[in-house]
């Protein structure tokens, strides 16, 4: 498999992958909301097996109806919400529950973007394609993770779109069209920061859209009495980050990915290599960091 098109390629289920999502607040839930509809979709060669036990052998309209869906998901939302690594551990638990077996999981790299060479764009994202098709042949089954979506399916109709973007969205769609011919063994889920900008025909084709926000108070405090359980910080110092990292000002409130990329090293070079981290070194980095500005949609 060439590296110059996937940052990486993991069989699933992936025991990194599930103990990654224990440490996603909000997995389950969004689980969930999503997991029925992927697995009609992953399934879609056992619906019509389903209609004809349940209901006395017939196969029912809807059969067909499913099978018009396109196997393509869209996860939304601010930068450091977590939806890239939703997308690839609810990837791993689909897998996982329904017993899927020679599954793969495909991130589709940058490079795709290429060089700025004519026509390079669109003949990468068509190989990426291509090459998860031959893979999965017959029998395999393959999810494949498009993170910032928007540098490849922005709509064609913006006026500084370049001729090439255009024709990488054009490949893209056909890409996504021949998705269904796979029969819901190969999955993509795109992942973009700005809804808006992408293409009315791509947006057409997700069968599932989930919005990712950033996290509110409870969901802070869950995920900072997660993080910090060792250090035993009291139920008052927990609150107190819990309303240092709310919105306040001009600053918008601090992300998932801002709290423990930023926010948590700084305080560690604080304490590191003479102290035990405190309390009191979180306070302190808290004055020296910022959360990451909201994106504009």
């Amino acid at each position: 498999m060439s590296t110059s098109v996937f940052e990486s390629e993991t069989v699933l289920p992936s025991k990194e992958l599930t103990a990654r999502a224990k440490t996603l607040l909000g997995f389950e839930d969004i689980y969930s909301r999503v997991s029925n509809q992927l697995r009609l979709l992953i399934n879609a060669d056992q619906i019509e097996a389903w209609s004809k036990k349940h209901h006395g052998g017939k196969r029912l309209v809807m059969v067909d109806l499913l099978r018009e869906q396109y196997p393509f998901a869209i996860f939304y939302g601010d930068v450091g919400t977590g939806k890239s690594a939703m997308a690839e551990t609810i990837g791993n638990r689909i897998a996982a529950d329904s017993k899927i077996e020679d599954c793969m999981l495909y991130k589709l790299s940058n490079r795709v973007r290429g060089t700025g060479s004519v026509g390079e764009m669109g003949t990468l994202i068509s190989q990426a394609f291509t090459e998860i098709k031959n893979s999965v042949g017959k029998d395999r089954r393959a999810i494949l993770i498009i993170d910032e979506g928007d540098s490849l399916a922005a709509t064609r109709t913006q006026e500084h779109s370049h001729h090439e973007d255009k024709v990488a969205v054009n490949t893209l769609i056909q890409a996504i069209d021949e998705l269904r011919a796979s029969k819901g063994r190969i999955f993509t889920i795109l992942c973009t920061n700005r809804m808006s900008v992408l293409d009315p025909a791509v947006l057409r084709r997700a069968s599932i859209v989930e919005q990712f926000q950033r996290p509110s108070d409870e969901q802070r405090r869950e995920l900072l009495e997660m993080d910090l359980a060792d250090l035993g910080l009291k139920p008052p110092q927990v609150a107190a980050l819990v309303a240092a990292t709310r919105a306040a000002n001009d600053k918008p409130s601090w992300t998932y990915s801002d709290i423990r990329t930023r926010l948590y090293p700084a305080a560690v070079a604080l304490a590191f290599p003479d102290n035990a981290l405190t309390f009191e070194h979180l306070e302190q980095a808290l004055k020296v960091v910022s959360p990451s500005p909201a994106l504009v949609d």
